[in-house]
This record gives structure tokens, C-alpha cells and sequence, in this order.
């Protein structure tokens, strides 16, 4: 029998100790838990809801408050020295940094270096460090990436633009990287037929007698001839992108020279015909049919013509004196290569392109365009000066034809 209450003696001690342990165990989990959301930063409310929902944890506001004190945590001292919040913004804004205000740095200090610091500190701090970034931020503008090339002729950028293709224009364009000069900008019944973009390029190399050092174009199947004949015409060059690195293939959205002119094109030309020839859809003037797309490109082919523009970073500078006289201007740039010309035996071994892509009539429809060239003569109407005249020729043509 004395046995027998020895070990339950025992054993009372022994469960005694068990729980005690889990008791010591729950305790540390609850206050590594509330370190952990007290350095995030977190509003004491918060810390006792994050408590319940996610672990599980119930307690009140004044046991949440007296664990705090009794691990030295508290709101408005002991603040980490300023040299150690000086060092660590100048890390972070020598990363991602950068791009964070006052608010979000602060956050970030307590979130992932557990820093103790006043909000005014940091903003003091972060003042002092990147006066620039402030400005920026406080101007509320987006910052890009700057865009970098030794000079005219050493990338161009080949796109095409597709706004006014559900009413049968498409539109093939290519620009000059540094000078922003418009290489070529052509409007036609398509705009991914590989030869026709190969013909565009090989005009443009004839009429400048210049091949740039690199073209970059997105991976549309519609360059692939014209970024071949590039690679052929570059191969027997000895600079660091001759042959088959002349050209880039990237995604469209990522081609930003040519992209960003797609902007002011639409902004200062193409937006006025987009809302044109809505409006002719929307008055039941024009159906997306293959003969309204002929009959609408036959009437307003006129309208597109080459355009120039301005560039904003180099004061009254056009893009063609860029191009053309780089020196008188005295822009500071990367020591530019030689010009890469182009001769016309080079280009004459692709007179079979040239001849093909020729063959193309207006708006792909010979019988068609015939049709409209033979009932504008019959009805005498002539050739449209402006907008509003092409709108009345396309209207009467439509209802005399009857499409």
C-alpha cells in the first residue's frame, strides 16, 4: 500500500512538471508573438485581434499592455540611435528604396530591420539623403527609365500601329532611337505581310543610303524578312553587332522609343480619324465589310501623309538636324561608330522583293478599286481637299455603289 502512494506521488509531481513546461512553452510562443507584431508596428487593437484569429489567442487590452512592459517594449522610448536609422535608409534607398516615401520607408525600418523611430525622424533623414527623390515624389510624376544610344543611325525602331485597323488602315512605322527622326511611316491595306515590311525598309535604305547598326522589332512574324535582309546587309561588318546581332527581337510593349511616339501620333493625328470614322460606324455609314474597308481607304488613302515631330529634350532641334548634324548641335553622347552606309548593288540583289511587294494594289481588291476609280470618273466628283469633303465623296459613293 505504501508503495502504491509512492508512485502516485510520483506521478502527481511528474504531471505537475508536464504542465508547467507547456504552460513556460505557450508563454514564449505568446510573447515571441506579440515582439513580433509589436516591432511591425501595429496599433495595440490589431495585435490583439491578429492574437485571436490567427493563433488562437485571447487576451484583454490591459494583460496585452502589462506583457509589454514587463518585456521592456514600449511606444515612446528607448528609440533606436539616429546614426544606426541614418545608415539603414542609406542602404535601402541604395536599392528598391529609392522609390518610397517617409511613410513607407518608416514601415519598412520597423518591419524588417524591428527599428524603433519617429516618423519625423525618418522623413528628416530621408530629406537629407535624397533631396532629389523628394522633389520628384512630391511632384507626384512617374519616373522612367532613361533611354541610352550612341547616336543617330545606331538603332532604329520598327512597329506596327493598329488603331485604325477595324477600319481597314493599317499603319507600319519605324524611328531613329536617338534623333527620334521618323525613318518611314506608311499606311496600307495591311500592315503583316512580311514582304511589304521588308519593302518599306529596303525605300528607306535606298533613299538615306544608311543602314543602322541595330533594328529592333517585336517577334511578329512580319519582320522576320526584313530582319533577315538587316542581318545580311550588317554580315560583312567587323563591330561588336555585326551579322546576326544587327537586329533585337522584344515584345512590343518593351520597344519604348517607337511606343512612346505611338502616343503622340495618336494624341496629335490619329485620334481626330478614330473618332471619325466611329462616328460614320455609328450612323450606320459604315459596317466593318470588306467592300466599306476598300471603299473608306479609297476615299481617305490622301489624309495620311508622312509626319515629322519635335522632341522635347533638345530645345528647338528637329529630329532630322539630330540626325543629319549631330556635331553642330554639341550633345554630350557615347563616342558614336562610323556610319554604316548602304550602296545600291547591296540593295539591287533585292529587287525581287521590291517587284513583288509592288504588285499590292490599294485596299487588296482589284475589282473593287476599279470599280470605285470608274464610278468617281462617271459621277464626277472630285478628289477630296479636306476631311469634309472626303466624308460627302465616301457617302455618295457608298449609296451609288450600293455595298
Amino acid at each position: 500500500m505504501s508503495g502504491f502512494v509512492h508512485a502516485l506521488k510520483i506521478l502527481k509531481t511528474y504531471t505537475y512538471a508536464s504542465n508547467s513546461s507547456v504552460t513556460e512553452s505557450n508563454e514564449g510562443i505568446e510573447a515571441g508573438l506579440i515582439h513580433k507584431y509589436f516591432t511591425e508596428g501595429h496599433a495595440y487593437e490589431v495585435i490583439l485581434d491578429f492574437l485571436e484569429k490567427r493563433h488562437n489567442i485571447f487576451l484583454c487590452l490591459r494583460t496585452l499592455k502589462r506583457r509589454l512592459q514587463n518585456a521592456g517594449l514600449t511606444r515612446r522610448t528607448d528609440y533606436t540611435p539616429i546614426g544606426t536609422v541614418h545608415q539603414t535608409v542609406a542602404h535601402e534607398l541604395r536599392g528598391s528604396g529609392w522609390l518610397l516615401g517617409y511613410r513607407a520607408m518608416w514601415q519598412t525600418l520597423q518591419q524588417k530591420y524591428h527599428l524603433r523611430v519617429k516618423r519625423e525622424d525618418v522623413r528628416q533623414t530621408i530629406s537629407r539623403l535624397d533631396p532629389s527623390g523628394v522633389q520628384l515624389r512630391s511632384r507626384r510624376r512617374f519616373v522612367r527609365r532613361g533611354y541610352v544610344t550612341a547616336g543617330p543611325n545606331q538603332v532604329w525602331h520598327a512597329d506596327g500601329y493598329d488603331k485604325l485597323k477595324p477600319f481597314g488602315i493599317a499603319i507600319s512605322g519605324c524611328i531613329d532611337g536617338f534623333s527620334r527622326k521618323v525613318m518611314w511611316l506608311r499606311s496600307g491595306s495591311t500592315n503583316n505581310d512580311p514582304g511589304i515590311i521588308a519593302q518599306h525598309y529596303l525605300q528607306c535604305l535606298s533613299e538615306f543610303g544608311l543602314l543602322p547598326a541595330r533594328l529592333r522589332t517585336d517577334c511578329g512574324t512580319e519582320n522576320g524578312t526584313m530582319a533577315a535582309i538587316n542581318c545580311t546587309l550588317r554580315s560583312q561588318h567587323t563591330d561588336d553587332f555585326a551579322g546576326a546581332l544587327s537586329h533585337m527581337y522584344g515584345t512590343s510593349t518593351a520597344n519604348q522609343r517607337i511606343e512612346s511616339w505611338w502616343s503622340f501620333f495618336r494624341k496629335q493625328k490619329t485620334q481626330f480619324w478614330i473618332e471619325l470614322f466611329s462616328d460614320l460606324r455609328e450612323r450606320h455609314l459604315f459596317n466593318g465589310s470588306h467592300e466599306h474597308k476598300c471603299l473608306l481607304q479609297y476615299v481617305f488613302w490622301a489624309s495620311y501623309k508622312k509626319t515629322s515631330m519635335s522632341t522635347d529634350s533638345c530645345g528647338t532641334t528637329t529630329p532630322s538636324d539630330l540626325f543629319a548634324c549631330l556635331s553642330v548641335h554639341q550633345v554630350n553622347l557615347i563616342p558614336c561608330t562610323t556610319c554604316l552606309t548602304v550602296s545600291w548593288e547591296a540593295l539591287h540583289h533585292f529587287d525581287g522583293i521590291m517587284q513583288a511587294s509592288s504588285q499590292y494594289n490599294l485596299c487588296g481588291d482589284e475589282n473593287l478599286e476599279m470599280h470605285f476609280v470608274d464610278l468617281q470618273r462617271r459621277s464626277g466628283l472630285a478628289p477630296p481637299v479636306n476631311w469634309t469633303a472626303a466624308v460627302q465623296n465616301y457617302i455618295s459613293m457608298k449609296n451609288m455603289s450600293g455595298v
